[in-house]
């Protein structure tokens, strides 16, 4: 492979890394489960899957009209279809909770990396495979850096005769920073128990903290739960 074709696939790998990179950060930054570091790997998989047809004269040493009757871009696509069952099994819905995209786009990738290597693309597969381990692990640094919005599915139950109305509730929210959606009630009254349901939303993480801290010295709360969203 040469000096100018390597530099050509290594520019490609990475601006497809840094382009998916950037649609992610933009929606980390609003909360949404597939993040920076999912958006990322999906680009770098996506270029690194278009090697294998735009070099294809490269790694596939034919005549014009064999490599036309052949066309062994065709395996790979029916090896990326059956992957792509493979990455949904490990995306897991959990409420508000959406885990496994980043696993999910990995799978995807590794497939990506089995096929350069299947037809001797080895400095490419090589190439990818180390952008990929530095975006996984330096990608988090940045995810956990960056100031983004939190969301969490937030309940909280209170005694019947001791219940607060629903807007000295979120007067109480809105103290510790959060904006509200989604409220519903919903009264138990085989245990006497008044309980609100709702989204919170903050970009404050430490918010969820201070809540739970007010909540906790409430004589008047039963129960709660804040459980964040995540991938």
């Amino acid at each position: 492979m040469t000096g100018p074709l390597l530099r050509e696939i290594v520019l490609r790998l990475l601006v497809g890394l840094f382009l998916g990179g950037a649609l992610g950060l933009e929606r980390s930054y609003h909360g949404r489960p597939a993040g920076f570091r999912t958006h990322a790997l999906v680009g770098l998989a996506s270029s690194a899957l278009m090697l294998v047809s735009v070099y294809e004269s490269v790694w596939f040493q034919a005549p014009t009209l064999i490599r036309a009757a052949i066309d062994p871009t065709r395996m790979a696509q029916g090896l990326m279809t059956g992957i792509g069952f493979l990455g949904a099994g490990v995306i897991m819905r959990e409420r508000l909770t959406v885990r496994g995209l980043t696993t999910a786009a990995s799978i995807w990738l590794t497939a990506g990396i089995g096929i350069l290597v299947g037809i001797g693309f080895f400095t490419p597969a090589a190439l990818t495979t180390v952008i990929a381990l530095a975006a996984l692990s330096g990608f988090r640094w940045i995810e956990r850096h960056v100031r983004t919005e939190s969301y969490a599915q937030f309940v909280v139950a209170f005694a019947a005769d001791k219940a607060v109305k629903q807007a000295e509730l979120l007067a109480l929210i809105k103290e510790h920073g959060f904006v509200t959606s989604g409220v519903t009630h919903r009264y138990r009254g085989a245990d006497a128990i008044m309980e609100y349901e709702m989204t919170l939303h903050t970009l404050d993480r430490d918010a969820f903290a201070r809540l739970a801290e007010t909540l906790r010295g409430r004589p008047d709360v039963v129960e709660f739960r804040v459980a964040p969203t995540g991938d």
